[in-house]
């Protein structure tokens, strides 16, 4: 086996790792995914995918295929779980658009123009949640965006070939669970310090 063979592997791992609290805290009660959300990343991530497999991403590809199967059977488990159901019109239009990106790839021939299109959509895929965290910043897992955020890292040093179809979805998405994170992490210091009872000093 090749190092990038290994690095795979550790993406592959650290995907596993991940998801496994995140999983667990939507079955006790703890984690509230928003459903439209994980519908997206899975749809999209399954695409970019076959997409990077296309444009010879090869051992590097494979962590994100687990993720996008992964992330489809959150969608599942937030929707039975009664997760985040609230759907609005911006949702489906990123639904519609990750859809759109199949018949772009089979029209121009070239797996590029769909990794531009999903790698948008799923980031734009993170509007319900970013909206969701700033309100409840304790129902979403820093843990989770961090390891995903290293994973990403790894996907990107595994893959097999770099071009714009390879390299833009593990990227971009690496920037947004480091965004996510920041947001959480300002938000949650914010609240507790505006919960925080203030000191009387007068006398």
């Amino acid at each position: 086996m090749h190092l990038k063979d290994y690095l795979s592997l550790t993406a592959i791992a650290l995907t596993f790792i991940g998801f496994a609290p995140y999983i667990r805290g939507i079955h006790r009660g703890t984690v509230h995914a928003h459903v439209f959300s994980w519908v997206i990343w899975g749809i999209t991530t399954i695409i970019v995918f076959f997409a990077q497999l296309d444009a010879e991403g090869g051992s590097g590809a494979w962590p994100i295929g687990v993720s996008g199967t992964i992330t489809l059977y959150i969608a599942l488990l937030a929707y039975q779980r009664r997760g985040d159901t609230k759907i609005t019109r911006s949702d489906w239009l990123f639904f519609c658009a990750a859809l759109s990106s199949l018949p772009i790839w089979y029209v121009s021939a070239d797996p590029v123009f769909a990794v531009i299109v999903l790698t948008t959509v799923d980031l734009l895929g993170f509007g319900p949640t970013l909206r969701k965290a700033y309100r409840q910043p304790y129902a979403e897992s820093l843990t989770f965006f961090g390891l995903f955020a290293l994973r990403n890292a790894l996907v990107v040093l595994a893959l097999a070939s770099y071009s714009l179809a390879t390299l833009l979805f593990p990227v971009a998405v690496g920037i947004g669970c480091l965004f996510l994170i920041i947001l959480v992490f300002f938000r949650r210091r914010f609240l507790r310090v505006n919960a925080a009872p203030s000191n009387d000093l007068s006398n």
